[in-house]
This record gives C-alpha cells, structure tokens and sequence, in this order.
C-alpha cells in the first residue's frame, strides 16, 4: 500500500550513465557553471553533453531517485515481452563520471537570484540551468485510484509499481470487456495507451481466449491518433481485429470492488457512461512539474516556458529545458529529447560565445506503435503533424524489423549512446541506417 500512496503523484524521469561519480546531500551552499535539474533521459543526457562542453566539475545534476528507468520498454513489460527488472538500472551508473549527483529533490527554482533550493535545504546557485523535471502522474485525479491497484484486474503501464500488474491482469482475463483508456491532458508517449490494447488481442488470440473478449479502447482525443497518416494505418488494424474504440471518452472513477470504470462524454457535458470490465489498463491524467508550475519559469498553464525554436527559456536567457516539462508543442518522447538535446547543446555553445542560436529544433518526434509481438507502425513526424520519416519504405506499415528496432536495438542506443550524450539530433534513426541496422 505504501507503493500505491506514491502513484498519487509520480513524477516521470529517465536515467545517466559511467562508473565514478560524487553524490551530495548536504546543506552548505554550493554553486556551479551548470546547473541541471532532474536526472531522466533528459536531464542525464545534457549532463553528459555539458561535462564535454566545460568540464565535469562545472556540473551538477540533482535528481533524487536511486534507479532510472527506461519506460518505453514498459509498454512490453506489462505485455509480458520483457521484464521489469531488465527496464531499470541504479542511477550510479548511469551518472556521467566526474559530474556532481546532488541527491535531493527540487524544492524551489527562483531564476531572479540563480539559485535552487532543494528539500533538504541546500541552496546551489548557478550560472546556466537545464531544467529536466518530467510530467507529473496523477493517478488520484481519478476516483477510486490508487487503490484500485491493489485489484488483481487493474495495472497501468506508466509506473513501475503497476506495470507488472497490467500483465498479471492480461493472464488471468477469462472471459468480459478488457477496457484501455486515454485521459483528458497531455501525456508522455502518446501512442503507449493503444499499443497495449493491440498487444493484449495478440496475447489473447495466442492463448485461445479471444473469442471471449471485448477490446476496447476508450480515449478522450477526437482521433485515434494525431497524425492521419498513421491514423488511417491503425483504423485497419482496429478493424481487421475488431477492436472497440469510443472516441471522447474519459476516465474518472474505477470501482474496483463491482469492477465498474466510469467515463464522462466529453461531447455531452454531464453524461456518465459505466463500463464492466475483467481488464482495465489506466494511463493517468498528467500535468505540469509542480516546481517549475510554483515559478516564474512557467508559462500560465504551468508547462517550462521555452522557446520551441531552440529551447532557452523565454524571458531569462539562461535557463533552457529539455523534454516532458516543456511546453514545446510536440508528442513527448524519448525520441523527441534525443532529438532536442542536440539542439539544445549546440544553443548552450553558442550563447557562452554571445552568439545567437542559430539551429532550429522542427519539433521532431517518434512513437514506435507496437501492434502485436513482432510488429510496430514506426511513426515519426514534426511540429506541424507531417511525417518526417527516417526509412526508404512506406513506414505506416506493419513491420517486423520495426518491433526488433523498438524491442532489441533502442534500448541498446539509449543507455549506450543517448545517456552519454553520444546519440541524438534531428532524425535520430538516421543514424542506424549509417549503422547499416546492426
């Protein structure tokens, strides 16, 4: 129970890499060149970046948690492809070597005075900050949630402590509706609510129990994805599997004791819809870092108030932001911070030149939309929704090197080349075909 106290609000971060580091949980005043704020693929990547651009004792990275987590894998941990435990390794190792782990959480930005207070009182000033902070999960806007977890028929992908849940749920569905949802805010990954759905027709098909089933997908977005393109591909699949989708449908209570999930019709203001289910996956309402939204960094909704061009922050010119915390108008991806730390670097080193930034982030992300075990529609595209995609091939389409790439070959680039600042830029996969695939 102590776990699921901690869903009520989750902050989402990614993990850092190399052997010696130094860690600090002290309460004198510190200060450093290079301040970097949240230790998730984000954060951890521009510290690698910013220790070769000046130096490892010129950085800090304050992050609080002792294991970073590659969640895209998530989506095949709770499909029962992978484990939980190949998802996760301990912060120590991932740390770039030499750079400081200040091991605290962040209590308060004031970029008035350059300066940071973290929650055990320590106060760090600093020169330049990254802010890399991740969306908020918020499990308890949901009535009935966290508790529900603690039902056998309920996970979600989107926690550590409940990813293992969503497959223990999918082996024990005899026979009823299996129901995935998609709440009313923004989220990480937006593809991971229906790649789960797709996985789970595959399992039960496999084990003879599909016939017994009803799959549906409940989403509060008016498309079953943002760009048609993609959209068209997976209404075939919908189709061809029959598979339910209710479009404008959003999650706000479980009653996990009669297995009931409550739904608002966002078209008919007022309108509940209740829904039996033997399975429910949840992905949570998600918001703004609750630091950067009690600061002046924030726009008015909250989000890290940047400019989507080349990511320093709007009104104070040293302070940038990479990832989930921004407000970059794009799908928030672990491609999509690859793609950014580069420019986002190449912006840091021109303005310790007092040179204008003169690269310009597209809006460049990818969701690799797993369809079955062996399958995955690789979607990437800008700012604009207009694909910008990395393969000679027709990418809308089903494809089994595709999962291999998602599966096997990016976890591999992300702990070996993106968390040591050594992947990443405009089109990420470009670089595997360089790499000739291998």
């Amino acid at each position: 129970m102590a776990a699921l106290r901690g869903l009520r609000q989750c902050r989402s971060t990614g993990i850092a890499m190399s052997h010696f580091h130094t860690s600090s949980c002290v309460s004198a005043k510190q200060h450093y060149k290079m301040l970097v704020l949240g230790g998730g693929s984000g954060g951890i990547t521009m510290g690698a970046r910013m220790k070769r651009m000046m130096g490892a004792e010129n950085v800090a990275i304050v992050e609080p948690s002792e294991m970073h987590y590659y969640q895209p894998i998530w989506t095949l941990v709770g499909a029962g492809a992978k484990t939980a435990a190949s998802s996760g390794r301990p912060t120590a190792t991932v740390m770039p070597s030499g750079v400081k782990w200040v091991k605290s959480k962040v209590q308060e930005i004031n970029p008035d005075t350059n300066t940071v207070r973290t929650d055990d009182g320590t106060e760090i000033s600093y020169e330049y900050l990254i802010v890399a902070l991740g969306i908020q999960l918020h499990y308890e806007k949901i009535k009935g949630l966290p508790e529900a977890f603690e039902h056998p028929k309920v996970g979600s992908n989107y926690s550590i402590q409940t990813v293992e849940k969503t497959w223990k749920a999918l082996q024990n569905f005899k026979e009823g509706n299996a129901v995935f949802s998609f709440p009313n805010t923004p989220v990480k990954c937006a593809g991971a609510p229906q790649k789960i759905m797709y996985l789970s027709d595959a399992y039960l098909r496999k084990t003879g129990k599909r016939a017994k089933a009803n799959i549906m997908y409940n989403t509060s977005l008016p498309v079953l994805f943002v760009v048609k393109k993609y959209a068209d591909s997976l209404w075939d699949i919908v189709k061809h599997r029959d598979l339910k989708v209710n479009l404008r449908h959003n999650l706000i209570e479980v009653r996990a004791d009669k297995c009931e999930a409550v739904f608002e019709d966002l078209d008919k203001p007022g309108e509940t819809k209740v829904f039996e289910y033997e399975m429910l996956h949840v992905t949570p309402p998600m918001g703004p870092n609750p630091v950067i939204k009690g600061s002046p960094l924030a726009d008015e909704i909250g989000w890290l108030d940047v400019n989507k061009d080349n990511l320093q922050h709007k009104t104070y010119p040293n302070v940038f932001g990479i990832g989930d915390c921004t407000n970059l108008p794009t799908i928030r991806t672990a491609a999509a911070v690859a793609a950014q730390s580069a420019i986002l670097n190449r912006t840091i080193s021109r303005i310790l030149k007092n040179e204008k930034p003169d690269k310009k982030y597209d809006g460049y992300t990818s969701c690799p939309l797993v369809t079955s075990y062996n399958t995955v529609i690789l979607a990437e595209f800008d700012y604009n929704g207009q694909p910008l995609e990395t393969f000679p091939i027709n990418q809308a389409k089903e494809r089994r090197i595709m999962y291999h790439m998602k599966a096997d070959l990016l976890p591999h680039l992300y702990w070996h080349g993106l968390l040591r600042g050594l992947w990443g830029g405009p089109g990420p996969y470009r670089k595997l075909l360089h790499l000739g695939m291998k």
